[in-house]
């Protein structure tokens, strides 16, 4: 079998608030087709213009090569050798950042390809099941622009999910740093009031985690919240501190009685390694969508395993996503929860309706995935709708033909590659 053709399709969301901290709003959707017919998708969580530049432009020299040019031909029943040799000729541009990110989308795409051509799930193939179900907890981000207004959405998110059968979740309380939701700007008492009172809505037997989105600048500061927020009882605190403080990490993460868990934002085990090492972390969250697809993932998951470290996969997408995370997390012996934002309350219509044939929870858990591949199908109106969307978003942006800022736009839609916008 070899790869034929590979094509990413930009898809934004109608609604996009670019005020949220909210990823799942747009996405690049990776198609890769073989010359036995067999089709293979995965997407990056990274801005989708750069993943569909770096695939499709072309090489230069021998450090720098097009990836496009270098899947041509290959054979996708060998998803590890076709990372290393992406990762070795386009290291001079790609070996981190964006660059992996598009490997990541293009790897869940090879590994979706080899599920279906030998017929099993992708959690058989890489080494089959290390645990009977999945356990998801729901992530909940809240909407409004005042204290108020995210205090009572989250109530009512926090309720739904409980009465739904979850028995987790995370509260992303966004309020606080260069990445609040809506832009809130608030102290640390709003924080530790919403924590209080949806700890109080969820109950005591419900496990709750909180990611503060890098919202305090030093750990020292971080550490006078964490002494509030000990007694809420918290699976894990997330990315209290910027990704590059690793000496803060470090002291936190030895001060505090809560978990801290980060890595939502790195590229491959390299820097999960410093992480681990120098940071100290207690819960490592490699994110599939952007670490470089599920083959690094599950170098992630055996360098923390080696380590004693619990991994709790990051993943704020599609369907996607989810389904890639929900294979890693069956295969990976210390994989606790995946981060699953539930569709009925989802701003985003990107991650409620993009995919067909979604994993479903059920009491809590999801049964193990036993469709070949990634075991998802793509809604094709769903993806024209949002394509379409993506073009429109394009042009209020500023790069329609003409307007000098680049020439013609890119069509989002890989059906409609040769039409301008």
């Amino acid at each position: 079998m070899k790869i034929t053709s590979i094509e990413c399709t930009i898809l934004v969301a109608p609604n996009c608030n670019p005020d949220a901290c909210d990823s799942s709003q747009d996405t690049v959707v990776v198609k890769i087709d073989t010359d036995e017919g067999i089709t293979g998708i995965g997407e990056a969580d990274t801005s989708p213009w750069v993943v569909k530049a770096l695939i499709d432009a072309p090489g230069s020299h021998i450090m720098s090569l097009g990836i496009k040019e270098l899947l041509i031909g290959q054979d996708p029943t060998q998803p590890q050798a076709i990372w290393d040799r992406l990762y070795t000729f386009t290291a001079m541009t790609g070996r981190r950042g964006a660059g992996i990110c598009a490997m990541s989308a293009i790897d869940m795409a090879i590994w979706d390809i080899y599920g279906k051509a030998t017929g099993r799930p992708v959690w058989h193939l890489l080494g089959g099941a290390r645990h009977e179900f999945i356990t998801p907890y729901a992530s909940l981000i809240p909407e409004g622009r005042t204290l108020n207004d995210q205090r009572d959405d989250f109530l009512s998110k926090v309720k739904w999910t409980r009465d739904f059968g979850f028995t987790a979740a995370k509260l992303q309380v966004c309020i606080k740093g260069p990445y609040a939701h809506n832009r809130l700007q608030e102290g640390d008492e709003g924080i530790i009031e919403l924590v209080a009172t949806c700890r109080e809505a969820a109950g005591s037997q419900m496990t709750l985690m909180v990611d503060v989105a890098y919202g305090w600048s030093d750990w020292k500061e971080a550490l006078r919240a964490c002494r509030s927020l000990e007694k809420y009882d918290l699976f894990f605190l997330e990315t209290p501190l910027p990704s590059d403080d690793l000496e803060g990490y470090a002291r936190l993460s030895d001060a505090t009685g809560i978990r801290i868990a980060a890595g939502e934002w790195l590229q491959t085990r390299f820097e999960f390694a410093d992480l681990m090492d120098r940071g100290h972390i207690d819960v490592v969250q490699p994110d599939v969508g952007r670490v470089g697809g599920i083959t690094e993932t599950m170098r992630v998951v055996e360098m923390a395993r080696d380590r004693g470290k619990i991994v709790v996969p990051h993943c704020w997408k599609t369907g996607i996503g989810i389904a890639a995370t929900a294979h890693v997390a069956a295969a990976s012996p210390n994989c606790r929860f995946i981060e699953f934002q539930p569709a009925p309350v989802a701003y985003s219509p990107i991650r409620r309706e993009l995919v067909e044939d979604e994993l479903i929870v059920e009491n809590g858990r999801i049964a193990l995935p036993r469709r070949p591949g990634l075991g998802i199908e793509l809604r094709q109106e769903a993806v024209k709708r949002f394509a379409a969307a993506a073009s429109e978003f394009y042009v209020k942006a500023g790069y329609a033909h003409g307007n000098g800022k680049g020439g013609p736009a890119v069509s989002a839609y890989s059906g409609e590659k040769n039409k301008t916008v």
